[in-house]
């Protein structure tokens, strides 16, 4: 009995010893790496000893695919757009994940019940919802101060430069919205030549006008500099230059561009049992709530929703910030990551070849 004892107790220490002590997540730096930082890392190291290493990337899903594709994967857990996901997981990029593997709800609720809609795909878990809107320096404008997107491309009523993403998914929708198109109809629009031309049209309007970003700190920054007077930007970005630091902007909800963004574990990932613990970690009920605390991102289960209350300054109340609230959601386009999956490639040589010419 005494050696049998020996031996469990030896091969759990092996068990043990097996599990890694670090985990390298890639994420997207700035506030968001905050949130994730306080509401997910910290807790996780104190529960189970593991270190997590934050590393920033403008899109995390490209040093994702170079990894995987070079041999030499170096990231355990990336957060990718919904897209992404689906893309590299038919690749073999990915590792699957099962629903039933991940915490229930508080309640009993099984994970695969208490996710909203599109955030489990075979190989990703979502953590937040969140949304691409137009923010605005109030300095910037006397009176009348803009209020929709049409407002985004009439630089005669509302002067100065305008900031974009340098890509054709978070451009061609929000022309079609300023020209009339409801959200709801925006994909059908934009799978016909002729909305395709009616888009790229819209952005002729403003393309002398406009100032290009890349990475997610970029606009508020250009905003802050007074570069521009009016950019499209990521709402907790936004949200945090405004309430944390005090910038004098406001959020225009109308044409806001609703996505997720999800955890994945590569094929290959160094750690992958350490990763597979963050990810579940990161994921249950009570951490999800937590992040919310400290930027303006929705939960992507729907049991964390109860659990939102105050910004961590423990005044603003977060629910009215959420792109998910009732005013966010009254004319917004939801990402469909089939639509991307079947016309990126030839958007994306369009918006390029637009981008080039003069």
């Amino acid at each position: 009995m005494k050696s049998t004892l020996i031996l469990s107790t030896a091969l759990c220490g092996v068990a043990f010893g097996a599990m890694a002590q670090e985990v390298n997540v890639v994420s997207w730096g700035g506030a968001y790496e905050v949130s994730q930082v306080e509401a997910y890392n910290k807790p996780f190291t104190a529960e189970t000893g593991i270190t997590v290493n934050m590393i920033a990337a403008d899109n995390p899903a490209t040093p994702l695919r170079a990894q995987v594709e070079a041999g030499n994967v170096t990231g355990d857990v990336f957060d990718v757009e919904v897209s992404d996901a689906i893309r590299l997981c038919d690749e073999g990029a990915l590792v699957e994940i099962d629903p039933a593997d991940l915490p229930s709800a508080p309640d009993g609720t099984a994970a695969a019940d208490d996710f909203v809609p599109g955030a489990l795909q075979d190989c990703a878990v979502a953590n937040i919802v969140w949304g691409t809107v137009i923010s605005f320096n109030t300095t910037k404008f006397e009176g009348e101060t803009p209020s929709t997107a049409a407002d985004f491309f009439d630089t005669e009523t509302f002067p100065g430069k305008r900031g974009l993403p340098k890509n054709p998914k978070r451009t061609l929708y929000l022309a079609l919205i300023a020209d009339g198109v409801p959200a709801a109809e925006v994909y059908d629009v934009l799978s016909t030549p002729e909305g395709v031309d009616r888009a790229f049209a819209k952005l002729d309007t403003i393309k002398a006008d406009t100032v290009w970003w890349e990475a997610g700190a970029q606009p508020v920054q250009l905003l802050a500099d007074g570069e521009v007077s009016m950019t499209t930007v990521y709402n907790g970005r936004a949200f945090d230059a405004m309430v944390a630091e005090k910038q004098p902007f406001e959020i225009i909800w109308d044409g806001q561009y609703l996505d997720m963004d999800m955890f994945v574990i590569p094929v290959d990932a160094p750690n992958p049992d350490a990763a597979m613990e963050y990810l579940k970690f990161a994921t249950d009920t009570q951490r999800l709530a937590d992040q919310a605390k400290y930027i303006a991102y929705g939960p992507a289960r729907k049991s964390s929703n109860e659990l939102v209350g105050l910004y961590q300054d423990g005044v603003t109340e977060m629910a009215p910030h959420m792109p998910t609230s009732p005013e966010a959601l009254a004319n917004a386009v939801t990402d469909d990551p089939e639509f991307w999956a079947d016309h990126s490639a030839e958007l994306t040589e369009r918006f390029n070849s637009w981008l080039a010419a003069s």
